[in-house]
């Protein structure tokens, strides 16, 4: 059996081993970190290793899950990205996966193709070591990094206190991010409900499918935070559980504000429809009215048209200025009555 190799500079964004809160200085593989991870825990020193991934491949990664012994079902959800938030247990070893969330700038609501794109980050934490797998082009979790590598008293909580670092930093962005979506409605709500204006639903429809892939990304995170609270009391530490909650606490916010959203967006979605229902019975009285006005000229010029040798005023001198002002004095008498009842 060969031995599990290392994956490519391209895939590897960074591999650092901590001993004692401290990062030890020194480039490592993911082989090499675990190696120097045992040599320093046999001084009876706390240690662990830290590998950043960045969409690897089946290859590289079955070689980091050889060398981790993760288990083959979490890695191969790791190279398959589009999973939906979860926490899995597999014995010592925790496989958290997150969906992250970017907002794309754009100068109007009505003329934006995307508002939310989304990534996935999956967290593999066992005793002494933490794997981070990136989906997504804004998933990036150096500024994570530099933050806890100047941390030693958070990093001496061990490889948890970096699985609470990324999962608080991933739930602040669905915070930031959907504080920045209430603008994008408060203007489409503006715009649907402008006096005189007409009603256009897409722009609605395309804001309410951002949000929804926005609640799916953040809501089906409440129940692995809560398990994590509860059920794995043997695996994370009660100082790290404190920081959790805070983090579920935040969870919890973003989730019910992108629920009153998409209730906001459901109701005007309805309310413009309603509104689109009332522009178009408007549009048809006035059609109607207008039908009915030329009707009365069209009949008594088809009847005039019929080539018959005895009708009334046929012959007769006035006969073409009569019927002319007949019919314009029975359209405009119409016209009149259409006015007063709000048709035209």
């Amino acid at each position: 059996m060969t031995a599990p190799s290392d994956p490519a500079p391209r895939v590897l964004v960074d591999c650092g081993v901590y001993a004692d809160g401290a990062r030890v200085p020194g480039e490592f593989t993911p082989a090499g970190g675990l190696a120097k991870v045992r040599q320093i825990e046999s001084t009876g020193t706390q240690a662990f290793v830290w590998v950043g991934l960045h969409e690897p491949d089946e290859r590289h990664m079955q070689g980091v899950a050889g060398t981790f012994g993760l288990h083959e079902l979490s890695a191969e959800d790791a190279v398959h990205a589009h999973q939906r938030p979860k926490l899995e247990r597999y014995d010592e070893v925790l496989f958290l996966v997150l969906k992250t969330v970017n907002y794309v700038p754009h100068e109007s609501v009505v003329l934006a193709r995307q508002i939310v794109e989304t990534g996935e980050i999956m967290i593999f934490v066992g005793k002494n070591f933490v794997v981070t797998v990136r989906h997504g082009d804004h998933s990036g979790l150096a500024q994570v990094r530099r933050q806890l590598d100047s941390d030693p008293e958070q990093m001496l909580l061990g490889p948890y206190a970096v699985l609470h670092a990324i999962a608080d930093y991933v739930v602040d962005r669905y915070v930031e991010v959907t504080n920045l979506m209430e603008a994008d409605i408060d203007a489409i709500e503006e715009v649907a409900f402008a006096p005189g204006a007409r009603t256009d639903v897409e722009p609605i429809y395309q804001i309410k499918r951002e949000v929804v892939e926005l609640r799916r990304a953040v809501a089906p995170l409440s129940m692995p935070f809560r398990r994590m609270q509860t059920d794995y009391k043997d695996l994370i530490s009660k100082e790290v559980r404190r920081y959790l909650r805070d983090v579920a606490d935040h969870q919890t916010h973003a989730a019910e504000q992108i629920a009153g959203y998409d209730e906001m967006l459901s109701s005007l979605v309805q309310a413009a429809l309603a509104r689109v229902g009332m522009q178009q019975n408007t549009d048809m009285r006035k059609m109607s009215a207008w039908a009915g006005i030329i009707a009365v000229p069209t009949m008594i010029a088809g009847i005039y048209g019929m080539n018959f040798d005895h009708m009334p005023a046929l012959h007769w001198a006035f006969g073409y200025p009569a019927v002319t002002a007949a019919m314009a004095g029975i359209s405009a008498v119409l016209y009149r009555a259409f006015r007063r009842n709000g048709w035209l």
